[in-house]
């Protein structure tokens, strides 16, 4: 009679899944660390290429809010619809138009977010104060607020790399972690091996 409870077999499914496409897994994460390398050799043309991406899908959107607009109920409601068409349209055109501008704005949205993400960790670390391991939290924060002081500091020059770079560093580690998940994958499908083949021996 078989004990196994559905929790068991819903890990047993998981592990099964991960060894098998562990592989696949090895593959994406190379390919994601490897582009990751390429936007931190050329953070201007990724952040430029992101520029461009960013203005086709805000003309997309603009697109979608036209076709919208004719289901939404009442007048306002259409009337709210076309003017989000016109300003996703406007900023999709500036984007295509004037990337370099485009990359300006990104990375004032960058020092935005690094500006409130840093102000936040510190303020939760604060609170924290007294837990095990809450300095980190506040460190966090600094470092953001540095990241933060050292893009505006170098405005306009460091429009030209900031959002590539940090683009290409967030790709690394992605890919990186894909590639570490992918290795522990390997080593339980190798040990499963293993012990499948000592089981076989002995019976």
């Amino acid at each position: 009679m078989s004990t196994e409870t559905s929790s068991d077999a819903e890990m047993r499914r998981t592990e099964t899944t991960l060894y098998g496409s562990w592989r696949t897994l090895m593959i994406g994460g190379a390919l994601i660390a490897l582009l990751g390398v390429l936007a931190i050799v050329y953070p201007f043309v990724t952040g430029v290429s992101i520029s461009v991406f960013l203005g086709a899908a805000l003309v997309v959107g603009a697109v979608i809010h036209v076709a919208h607009a004719f289901s939404a109920g009442g007048w306002k409601g259409t009337l709210w619809q076309i003017v989000l068409a016109l300003v996703y349209l406007v900023a999709g055109i500036l984007f295509l138009t004037d990337p370099v501008l485009g990359l300006m704005s990104l990375t004032l949205v960058l020092i935005a977010y690094f500006l409130i993400d840093g102000v936040v960790e510190i303020v939760m670390g604060l609170r924290l104060r007294g837990e095990p391991r809450w300095a980190w939290m506040v460190a966090s924060g600094v470092i953001s607020l540095v990241l933060a002081a050292l893009i505006w500091a170098g405005l306009p020059s460091s429009a030209v790399w900031a959002v590539g770079l940090l683009f290409g560093v967030s790709l690394l580690t992605t890919g990186i972690s894909m590639a570490m998940v992918a290795m522990g994958g390997r080593d339980a499908a190798e040990a499963a091996d293993a012990s499948a083949r000592r089981s076989a021996r002995g019976a």
